[in-house]
């Protein structure tokens, strides 16, 4: 049913307020300062927003990060926000974010995805009480509320909702100026350069197929083509960074068993139903929902807030009763969107279906290592299909209420009984009790208003706006509203202030100011202190040599043993070359101080008494010294050639190896035994993305930095280009000639992707 509503357009002004009041109203828990967004937001992406705020006003580039895992490439990162425009705009405007700005952000965004979707109904002429229902349900409701904490997903989720909007006005208006922000917004999803926004892609290419066929070509040739070349432009520079980064990080390929871990349960479906029904909002320990597998057995794993999907009872219905079983879901307009839902539905069930693995054939699916994701574009489908169930419910008049009521009634009595059969033979009935009463006192609340719908919506009155608004912001105010998994109070994570008084944060400072040198700038470990302590660095001004984030440089990995997080003593590894803190790599690396939660010798039993020198005991943590952590820069008198392969396999050292007299290079050197004479390095300049050195070596030599080395990283001897050789594994180097000389080291991304691509292309040639 194409039906428009009459005077609809006259009703939208009063429902857009309405939506922004509902909206407001369901985020001032956390736009207040209440509570916080935690666990990811705050432990990874909060460090990202103040480092490139930090970075952005005192002059920097934030290109290169030296304050997680020794240096890593910050510009290709996923996840650095460097590409991510409202994060960059916030950074930009906002000298110190806190946790209200790094909020708001995300709400005001999945916000901005529910009034484009209000305006894709506006445009079509639909019943403003649908497009409010679908505006509500999909910024507030399904895996956009119960997994707010995946910043990069919402964000890819919210651009994919507008995106929508200027593609269906490409086939419906035309126009090249739809063409280009549909293409610019659908750049902005891809940057996300995530599940979300490749499952939404996927979808907006269904939509534009569909209607391909059925719209003048003679309209959409030149919007589309402006759409495609926006797009390209977009998104060019930001995926060509992460695909050469891919290839030299540890994150490039998951296998099938480890993707399929991630698979949704179908019982989780039945959260559609009862939000709360396997305790997911509750203590942890309370929690009996799939996958866990003292409960259901398997070898899954999901987060508990993975697997709920509740976007409100008025939707579902709408959804399920009066769109998909009344056959309105089926029309030319809902087609594109009811196919999607379907691919989506068996994709997000994983290896509970045999799709998953013929999906996972297709290249670029091995990227990506949880299915469970699809229930972002699943949930924000139902939305729009809700909402136009609603819309074709209000205005069809040939049908009586009952009639129409009947199939919404019968799904209704289907879902809770499934939950009740599902909580009875799993033994849980007495805990899902009044999760159960409580869905089914909205279901039924949502019948009720159905009845009111049908009697009075099709008077376009603002009480059927208010009516619809007020019963889905209670809803989802009560099933989906601050909970463990997406809200916790924002003092607890007051170690994230800048101006933090956190004892073991000011003590951290404090000895790091104390051994400061002119060659010297010591790094730290957080080694099992707590899950949002990895990346304090960034927030705080330290160098850790570890850090929070899934993509990491794989020679740093191998050399160091670095996890994607430190969380607890079992994500800290020893490897043959960095086998204990009594080591040399630790040495290189300058880690000068260990915090830990718990005594160093439960993480590192090979320590030995007097190994590192206890510095005292704060209220997070034990902190240590190595008194043996060498300098930042240093001058090795010559250079040997070395397998750093097979070095790294064994941890094996060459015999008599002085890092402070000699360079391991993976390219031929001199190693000159004569004596020379004293040798000198002080750092001028240490920044982001270059360093400065005044040497004095006046025999020639090597200079070492101590940072991590990588292939887009250049340098100057007296303004004159040299090479930047790979030394000790790592680290960087470059050859000295004799005398005294000003080195700089600079981070050159650019000119070191085009050298990247015209090598891949090359080798593709050569084939």
């Amino acid at each position: 049913m194409d039906q428009r509503t009459p005077g609809a357009d006259r009703d939208y002004s009063a429902a857009l307020i309405i939506f922004a009041v509902c909206a407001f109203a369901l985020a001032l828990p956390w736009v207040s300062g209440h509570v916080t967004i935690p666990w990811d937001a705050k432990a990874h992406f909060y460090p990202q927003l103040v480092f490139l705020s930090k970075t952005l006003h005192s002059g920097e580039s934030p290109f290169w990060n030296p304050y997680v895992f020794a240096g890593s490439v910050h510009i290709a990162d996923p996840q650095s926000l460097i590409f991510t425009l409202p994060y960059l705009l916030v950074a930009k405007f906002i000298r110190d974010p806190g946790f209200i700005a790094a909020d708001a952000t995300i709400f005001v965004m999945i916000s901005l995805g529910g009034l484009a979707l209000m305006l894709y109904f506006r445009d079509r002429g639909w019943h403003p009480a649908g497009a409010l229902l679908a505006g509500l349900s999909f910024a507030f409701g399904g895996s956009a509320a119960w997994r707010i904490q995946h910043i990069g997903e919402v964000l890819s989720l919210a651009f994919f909702a507008i995106t929508l909007l200027f593609v269906a006005r490409i086939f419906q208006r035309g126009g090249w100026w739809n063409g280009l922000l549909a293409g610019f917004f659908g750049g902005l999803m891809l940057i996300g350069r995530d599940q979300i926004a490749l499952l939404c892609a996927c979808l907006l290419v269904i939509y534009a197929f569909w209607n391909l066929v059925q719209t003048p070509l003679r309209r959409t040739a030149v919007p589309l083509v402006v759409a495609l070349v926006a797009g390209l432009t977009t998104i060019a520079v930001p995926i060509s960074l992460t695909l050469v980064l891919a290839e030299e990080s540890t994150r490039t390929e998951i296998v099938f068993e480890g993707a399929a871990r991630g698979s949704l349960h179908p019982a989780a479906l039945l959260t559609a139903f009862v939000a709360n029904l396997f305790g997911t909002d509750g203590p942890i320990a309370m929690f009996w929902g799939p996958p866990e597998s003292d409960v259901w057995g398997g070898n899954y794993n999901l987060a508990r807030n993975m697997a709920n999907i509740y976007f409100g009872a008025l939707p579902l219905v709408a959804f399920l009763g009066l769109g998909l079983a009344a056959g309105r879901a089926f029309c030319r307009e809902m087609a594109p969107l009811l196919i999607g839902f379907v691919l989506m539905l068996l994709y997000a069930l994983g290896d509970f279906t045999p799709l998953y693995q013929l999906v996972f054939k297709i290249p670029g699916a091995d990227l990506f290592r949880r299915p469970a994701d699809a229930t972002f574009p699943l949930c924000a489908l139902a939305s729009i299909l809700g909402g136009y169930g609603l819309h074709c419910f209000i205005a069809d008049e040939r049908k009586s209420f009952l009639r129409n009521a009947l199939l919404p009634v019968l799904i209704i009595v289907a879902g809770l009984a499934a939950a009740v059969a599902v909580a009875w033979w799993k033994g849980r009935l007495w805990q899902a009790q009044m999760p159960l009463l409580l869905g089914s006192g909205l279901l039924l609340l949502a019948l009720v208003l159905l009845f009111l719908l049908r009697r009075f919506g099709r008077q376009m009155g603002a009480a059927t706006l208010l009516l619809v608004g007020g019963a889905l912001t209670a809803d989802l105010a009560v099933s989906n509203g601050p909970n463990e998994s997406t809200a916790l109070p924002a003092s607890r994570f007051e170690v994230m202030r800048t101006d933090t008084a956190n004892e073991t944060i000011s003590l951290l400072r404090q000895k790091l100011a104390e051994t400061a040198g002119p060659d010297r700038i010591d790094r730290i470990e957080l080694a099992a202190v707590g899950f949002d302590w990895p990346n304090l660095g960034l927030i705080h001004g330290f160098q850790h040599d570890l850090g929070y984030n899934p993509v990491r440089l794989s020679w740093f990995v191998d050399a160091t043993g670095a996890q994607d997080q430190v969380a607890v003593a079992e994500q800290r590894p020893f490897v043959p070359l960095f086998s204990s803190y009594r080591s040399l790599m630790a040495d290189m690396l300058g880690v000068r101080f260990i915090a830990s939660a718990n005594p160093i010798e439960n993480i590192d039993p090979d320590l030995k008494p007097g190994d590192l020198n206890f510095v005292a005991r704060t209220k997070d943590a034990y902190v240590y010294e190595n008194p043996r952590a060498l300098p930042r820069v240093m001058v090795a008198r010559g250079a040997k050639q070395t397998d750093f392969d097979a070095l790294v396999e064994s941890g094996d050292w060459p015999q008599g190896f002085d890092p402070r007299e000699t360079a391991l290079l993976d390219a031929p050197g001199s190693d000159d035994k004569t004596a020379r004479r004293p040798t000198s390095a002080k750092i001028d300049l240490y920044q982001n993305t270059q360093v400065r050195v005044s040497v004095d070596a006046p025999d020639g030599g090597y200079l070492v930095l101590n940072d991590v080395w990588h292939p887009w990283w250049r340098v100057e001897v007296d303004g004159q280009r040299s090479d930047v050789l790979r030394a000790n594994v790592i680290f960087r180097a470059v050859k000295l000639p004799p005398g005294a000389r000003q080195v700089r080291f600079y981070f050159a991304p650019m000119r070191g992707l085009r050298l990247s691509l015209r090598s891949a292309i090359d080798s593709f040639l050569s084939r």
